[in-house]
């Protein structure tokens, strides 16, 4: 029995030195996204998001910050003015009918090796007397025109504390100094500043462009699963 209980023992001592060593899982950029180091896309065409927030201006806000982050990372960006102007030009208006189009038609429309779609999924204030967030939310994944195939796919979330500090004390003046300062906050959320930071969280696990110095040489790069 009591070697039973040592042996036991043990493995629990084993098994809790084990899980203690363990860091978040890594994966590089080669072994998550080997297709675009396969495909090489060289040009990206970037679609108006599709909007699935309760903010209706969500969409124009977010379409000033997303363009910029990929086209320093070494890909060509079709300027988004001009995209918009093509596809009015072939009837086509509405967002879903252009996340709905066969991906060599905007090869055969542009040129372009890739497309990026992009969905917001939270672009809000949660607001409460003592405590206010604001969340932006992005998915996005690039897919070839080529092959129709995913090449890349990420997610990025912003959650900023808009409280204005905590209550440390005072009383009812302290109390209502606080609901003011966060009344304030909220109403001077900037969403376009943390969606660029929800942009660069995006972008850091994309391998570069080829207008990059590191083109092809990051593929050790280590990500976070």
């Amino acid at each position: 029995m009591r070697f039973q209980n040592l042996t036991a023992l043990s493995a629990l001592l084993l098994t809790l030195f084990l899980f203690s060593g363990c860091g978040p899982a890594t994966i590089s950029k080669g072994a998550a996204y080997p297709k675009m180091y396969d495909q090489k896309p060289r040009s990206l065409l970037i679609l108006p998001p599709m909007n699935e927030s309760t903010d209706a201006e969500a969409k124009e806000y977010y379409m000033t910050t997303v363009e910029m982050p990929f086209a320093q990372l070494g890909y060509y960006t079709f300027p988004v003015e001009m995209v918009s102007d093509v596809m009015k030009q072939e009837g086509v208006y509405d967002t879903e009918l252009l996340y709905n189009l066969p991906m060599n038609k905007f090869q055969e429309y542009f040129g372009a090796d890739a497309v990026l779609f992009t969905e917001i999924k939270k672009w809000n204030v949660s607001y409460m007397v003592l405590a206010s967030n604001l969340t932006v939310s992005i998915e996005s994944k690039i897919v070839s025109t080529k092959t129709s195939e995913v090449l890349w796919q990420h997610s990025g979330t912003v959650v900023v504390d808009l409280s204005g500090g905590n209550n440390n004390g005072g009383g009812i003046a302290g109390l209502l100094i606080q609901v003011v300062a966060t009344a304030v906050s909220t109403a001077a959320a900037d969403y376009v500043k943390y969606a660029r930071v929800a942009n660069m969280r995006l972008v850091s696990t994309l391998p570069v462009g080829p207008y990059h110095a590191l083109y092809l040489q990051d593929q050790d790069a280590q990500l976070t699963q």
